[in-house]
Parts: C-alpha cells; sequence; structure tokens
C-alpha cells in the first residue's frame, strides 16, 4: 500500500539526504493504517510538486513525542542542526500533548527507494 504525506521543507531535504530515518506523527486512524513494507510518498511543502519514495522499515509505537525521543538519538529525527527541545516544541505545534496523549505517536522508520 502507498501513503502519502506531506513534510516541510528543512524535513523534506533530511530525508531527501538520508539523513532523516525516522518519521513522526500522531496515531490517528490515517497512521493506523500504516504497515511493515507499505510505501510512502513524501511531498514537500507548501506547492507539493517535489516528491520522494521510502519504504517503511520499522513502526516505533509511543505514548508521546518526548518519549520516543528519549530512546533514539536526535539524528535519525531531523537534520543535524535540531535539537531535541526544538524538534519536540516544533511537533507540539502540530500535536497538542492533549492529542499525544489520547492517540498515542508513531515512529515510521523509512528507507529511500
Amino acid at each position: 500500500m502507498r501513503h502519502t504525506l506531506k513534510l516541510q521543507p528543512k524535513y523534506y531535504e533530511a530525508v531527501k539526504n538520508g539523513i532523516k530515518v525516522i518519521e513522526l506523527r500522531l496515531l490517528d486512524e490515517k497512521r493506523k493504517n500504516i504497515k511493515l513494507d507499505d510505501e510512502i510518498e513524501f511531498k514537500k511543502e507548501p506547492d507539493l510538486k517535489e516528491s520522494i519514495v521510502t519504504k517503511v522499515k520499522g513502526i516505533l509505537l509511543y505514548k508521546s513525542f518526548e518519549d520516543i525521543l528519549d530512546d533514539y538519538p536526535i539524528e535519525l529525527f531531523s537534520d543535524y542542526d535540531t535539537s531535541k527541545d526544538e524538534l519536540i516544541n516544533t511537533l507540539n505545534t502540530f500535536y497538542s500533548r492533549e492529542k499525544q496523549e489520547q492517540y498515542g505517536v508513531i515512529g515510521i522508520r523509512v528507507k529511500l527507494i
């Protein structure tokens, strides 16, 4: 199955360059459908004209973004210039702590294909 997700330019480039290998999202109904060996097409915001395709190589389920970032190095989730606190703050602007508690979060380990 192929899924489509949007990414901000900074994170899109990190996936494209093989730096970011785990994508973090809220574990809502849409993300619950992502399985091992599925494909994810990432579209670069804002115009969504550029895209890359990855294969799902792992699924990590956690209660919050802070929890998953406590278990794995920040370098797997972002570019080299982003700190753990910066990434958590960015994620919390998209997905509130209440939503994280309600749904949990997913770390999607991806590999470019």
